[in-house]
């Protein structure tokens, strides 16, 4: 089943193109990163999917249901934490989580919720003597009241340290293994990279490509980086590793060589260095992170 469907999608004010004609499919149970940098359309895409916003053109569905036509079943059906929140000031940890709840007709505990995002001792302190990162915690625990069938998160780890990114990670983990799809936007990347199936990248409006990590490293020049210490001369070997299939660079850079080559040519570059009478030390390979394949498609790389 789709999770999330949007067909030809535009997004117009005046002259200004927020979004072209965007074609998205998000399946049911999968955990999708949605990236671009500021101004690319990530959040006019996610306004209109909760329907604060309308489309010019175009139409999007969440779980078989119109944003727009079918909007209250929509809502019934996600829990978001969106940008730019507000928490209400007088009220307490406990009380949003219990509103939340009161709105959605569930059974959830408050308190289990406030334990599970981590401010169970914050429960029935006024909102407004919460850090940022707490009121992230608890708009967190606000979307997570009745098991969503879909999570919507816009920057789902802002405000929070490298101890509470982690924790964040380990429940959009648990609640996609319980069956939700995970849908969110983030500049942090390596965040997304470690919980994402399948990311797309906005560019200017436009949806620049759809895939998993591994197929765009694949994309990119064969995405792994062979650096290898020599213990002697390279002399003219690099024209030989640079005339192997599946190689796209191949440089000297003090006693390391860094090729540029698919997975399944680093062993013929370690062969025909030995074959030459280089002596190889050691080697190693980093593969291209999100952040480097980010860079490509949004700085016209592709």
């Amino acid at each position: 089943m789709v999770a999330i469907k949007a067909t030809r999608l535009s997004k117009r004010y005046n002259t200004v193109v927020a979004l072209d004609r965007i074609d998205l499919t998000v399946n049911k149970g999968e955990t999708f990163g949605f990236l671009g940098p500021n101004g690319a359309g990530k959040s006019t895409f996610i306004n209109i999917l909760l329907d604060l916003v309308k489309p010019s053109d175009g139409e999007v569905s969440i779980l078989g249901n119109n944003c727009q036509d079918e909007g209250v079943k929509v809502r019934n059906k996600i829990g978001v934490l969106p940008e730019g929140y507000s928490v209400f000031d007088r009220l307490t940890g406990r009380q949003h989580i219990e509103y939340a709840i009161r709105s959605k007709d569930a059974d959830d505990n408050p308190i289990e919720i406030l334990d599970r995002v981590g401010i169970r001792e914050a429960a029935d302190r006024k909102a407004s003597e919460y850090s940022k990162g707490m009121a992230q915690r608890l708009v967190l625990g606000m979307a997570l009241v009745g098991s969503p069938e879909l999570l919507v998160l816009d920057e789902p780890t802002s405000g929070l340290d490298p101890n509470g990114a982690a924790e964040m990670r380990d429940i959009l983990r648990e609640e996609n293994e319980r069956g939700a799809t995970i849908f969110f936007s983030s500049h942090i990347l390596e965040q997304v990279e470690a919980v994402c199936d399948r990311v797309g990248i906005l560019q200017n409006g436009e949806l620049v490509t759809v895939d998993t990590i591994t197929n765009l490293r694949s994309s990119l020049g064969g995405g792994t980086k062979l650096l290898i210490e020599t213990g002697t001369e390279v002399n003219g070997s690099l024209d030989t590793v640079r005339g192997l299939s599946d190689v796209e660079t191949a440089i000297e850079n003090d006693e390391t060589i860094e090729v540029t080559c698919t997975d399944d040519a680093k062993m013929d570059v370690i062969v025909a260095l030995h074959d030459a009478g280089v002596d190889v030390v050691n080697f190693r390979t980093e593969e291209a992170s999100l952040e480097d394949m980010f860079v490509e498609y949004t700085a016209g790389g592709q």
